[in-house]
């Protein structure tokens, strides 16, 4: 009995079946419909900014520090329960939690049916959902390029990240990721308010997107052709635009889509904070609407193959 007990923190299959239960979870139910962790992570982290802001970065780099540290926390209490089963459920749980992947679908789904219906008012009042532009600047067309760059970040944000992250790391990944990517969110952009005290926050997503925004990247490149895209135009367009991008991490990613799909996307991006100038990635034509579904299919064929490889990853770790 002894022997046993030892035995079962190494567990070896409960963070790969985990894993594989968390996806399943994620693909069946979507997000939860009423308590979702994140939202009442978010609510805590929302206080806290109002107690905490300061127009320094002083103070927001222990706002990260505490945030982030306690969902990391929590993450090692669950490593540490014995039981493989429970250790299982746990992962799975948390898993289901952190992903994104269906949800983002959904949502992409949802904005192409308003934009091919001509309903322009119900796509605007839907991007939110997905980004943080203006909406009531952008037609159609510039509703569907939001969208669409929005679903290749978001794959790489809320279905690769987490589950490379879950690969290597367990629990405390899972969960450390995503307390990092919903400050960020929330605080790390460049607005008037947020410009330092968001800083450490800002920084910290992008340190922990840098792996899997080109394990992203990569995927998306192995999975053209099932959007009717070459592998070669999507590395292509990703080594020579995507470092002029703005940001490290989505920049691999939209570039990579934008090969993949045969699209052109950046360029002038309104947000309620300012106006940005992206460069130009891909060498294609701009968005339609048509292409959203496609972009969506593409999100799918990356997230699946993503889970399996970090299923994979994580069976064949050596843990002590």
């Amino acid at each position: 009995m002894i022997d046993r007990a030892r035995r079962l923190p190494n567990a070896p299959l409960a963070r790969p079946a985990g894993l594989a239960l968390g996806v399943l979870a994620d693909a069946v139910l979507g997000d939860p419909r009423r308590g979702h962790p994140v939202a009442a992570f978010g609510t805590v982290a929302g206080t806290l900014e109002r107690r905490w802001w300061a127009d320094r970065r002083g103070p927001g780099v222990a706002y990260a520090a505490v945030l982030v540290g306690g969902a990391v926390g929590v993450g090692v209490l669950a490593e540490r329960v014995r039981h493989p089963v429970a250790r299982t459920l746990l992962t799975a749980a948390a898993t289901w939690t952190v992903l994104g992947g269906t949800s983002l679908a959904a949502e992409g789904t949802a904005m192409a049916a308003s934009l091919r219906a001509g309903d322009v008012g119900a796509a605007r009042a839907r991007l939110p959902h997905l980004c943080g532009r203006d909406p009531s600047a952008l037609d159609p067309d510039g509703l569907a390029r939001a969208a669409l760059e929005s679903i290749a970040e978001n794959t790489a944000d809320a279905v690769v990240a987490p589950l490379v992250w879950g690969a290597v790391a367990g629990v405390p990944g899972l969960l450390g990721h995503r307390a990092v990517n919903t400050l960020d969110a929330m605080v790390g952009h460049r607005s008037a308010r947020h410009e330092h005290f968001g800083w450490a926050c800002a920084r910290a997503d992008d340190v922990a997107g840098v792996v899997p925004a080109r394990v992203s990247a990569l995927v998306t490149a192995a999975c053209a052709p099932l959007v009717g895209g070459r592998p070669a135009d999507a590395w292509r367009a990703w080594r020579r635009d995507a470092p002029a991008h703005p940001s490290p991490n989505a920049g691999p990613v939209e570039a990579s889509f934008a090969g993949a799909l045969g699209l052109r996307l950046g360029g002038r991006t309104v947000y309620p904070y300012g106006v940005q100038d992206r460069p130009v990635l891909g060498d294609g034509r701009a968005p339609a609407v048509a292409d959203l579904p496609r972009a969506v299919r593409l999100s799918r064929a990356v997230s699946l193959a993503t889970a399996a490889g970090a299923v994979v990853v994580a069976a064949t770790q050596r843990r002590p």
